[in-house]
């Protein structure tokens, strides 16, 4: 089966912008919830630099996924730090970016790169019901 990437109606390739819109939409009913997160610098009214959003090379979309955990796990639900960088088929990450998602996914969240719906609701399993059966080292299975 091959790759599902994002296209318009007449087949042209979608923008990342147009993808992060339509991945946010998708996934964010059920236990998926993304927000856009913008970074960057903007001066204030004294000429000051103003960093926004979490830090240089953040995702796209963060946000969380909440799974149910297993009954060996407690019963708990729990919220699972969520990241996706959003790129067009041809897009590339930079080192921070890369370093961002290496964080996340090391500190036990979920996070990659995602160029489609399809590809974010592999990285969320948005349809595979919100269950957890394993430990902290699932996050490995959601490794790009």
């Amino acid at each position: 089966m091959g790759r599902a990437y994002a296209t318009a109606s007449d087949g042209a390739a979608l923008s990342e912008q147009r993808i992060q819109q339509e991945i946010r939409l998708a996934l964010s009913r059920g236990p998926v919830r993304l927000y856009r997160n913008n970074t960057g610098t903007l001066r204030d009214q004294h000429g000051r630099p103003v960093q926004f959003g979490l830090c240089k090379g953040s995702a796209d979309l963060i946000g969380w996924r909440t799974v149910t955990v297993t009954p060996e796990m407690v019963g708990q639900r729990i919220a699972v730090f969520t990241s996706i960088e959003v790129k067009t088929p041809t897009g590339r990450l930079s080192p921070e970016q890369q370093q961002w998602l290496d964080a996340v996914q090391a500190a036990g969240g979920l996070a990659g790169v995602a160029r489609s719906v399809e590809d974010a609701q592999r990285l969320t399993m948005a349809d595979h019901g919100g269950i957890v059966t394993g430990s902290p080292a699932m996050a490995a299975i959601h490794r790009t």
